[in-house]
């Protein structure tokens, strides 16, 4: 069925005095608001022919059953959907396995003396001219970006 085997015209005006007869037992029902209310949705499929708006409609509900019918009755479509969440399956697991292996590279990352962790407090010094200790600084590796903020998580005790 194509948009011109239907007569619109008689059909859009019956949509109109009928829903404007409706709209005239809202008024005597439930008052002014809703019996204007039914009166302005009673005047669109009417509004809708005479503007050419009804065959744009028309178009676009074709496009849409087309595409649902096209999308559930095609068996290369239901492939394409099946691909797309594998695709989508894979991107997760990659990243979960990436977050896995970046978490193993820190916690096993080697230290200058061979430990597998940093430690807790600084490292002190004795001075040889007053005998107190003082807090010595410690190199960190030159490519370490994160190791700040890995100290600032420790000291709170977040790791």
């Amino acid at each position: 069925m194509t948009f011109t085997d239907i007569a619109w015209l008689p059909l859009c005006a019956g949509l109109t005095a009928v829903g404007i007869g409706l709209s005239y037992l809202a008024f005597r029902r439930r008052g002014v608001t809703a019996g204007l209310r039914a009166t302005a949705w009673s005047l669109l499929p009417l509004a809708a022919y005479l503007t050419g708006a009804l065959k744009t409609l028309w178009n676009i509900g074709a496009a849409v059953v087309g595409f649902v019918t096209g999308l559930v009755l095609s068996p290369s479509v239901w492939a394409g959907v099946i691909l797309a969440g594998l695709s989508a399956l894979l991107f997760v697991v990659s990243g979960t396995l990436r977050g896995r292996v970046l978490s193993r590279a820190r916690t096993a990352r080697p230290e200058a003396g061979g430990a597998t962790a940093a430690p807790e407090r600084p490292a002190t010094a004795k001075t040889a001219q007053t005998g107190k200790t003082v807090p010595q600084q410690v190199e960190k590796p030159a490519g370490d970006d994160f190791s700040d903020i890995e100290d600032i998580l420790k000291r709170r005790g977040i790791s």
